[in-house]
């Protein structure tokens, strides 16, 4: 009888094991793959954000986000 509950308690510490290292072996995997899709997203915006035409805004006292000239000037006034 004591052979029968060692035994099941040695399985059961396989498998809890087991899960675990299979759960922090997916985990990691699917926490890389978030950090991948974020950095090529990022560079993406870069060079986006290099192309012509596009408008760099600044906020402004009130709260308003405002397009400003390329020497800082802003023209508006």
């Amino acid at each position: 009888m004591l052979l029968r509950i060692l035994l099941f308690v040695g399985l059961a510490i396989f498998v809890y094991l087991g899960v675990r290292r299979i759960w922090k072996d997916w985990s990691g995997k699917f926490n890389a793959d978030a950090e991948e899709a974020k950095r090529i997203a990022r560079e993406r915006d870069r060079a986006e954000r290099q192309q012509p035409g596009v408008i760099d805004l600044k906020r402004d006292n009130d709260g308003t986000f405002r397009p400003n000239d390329r020497d800082g000037s802003d023209k508006r006034h």
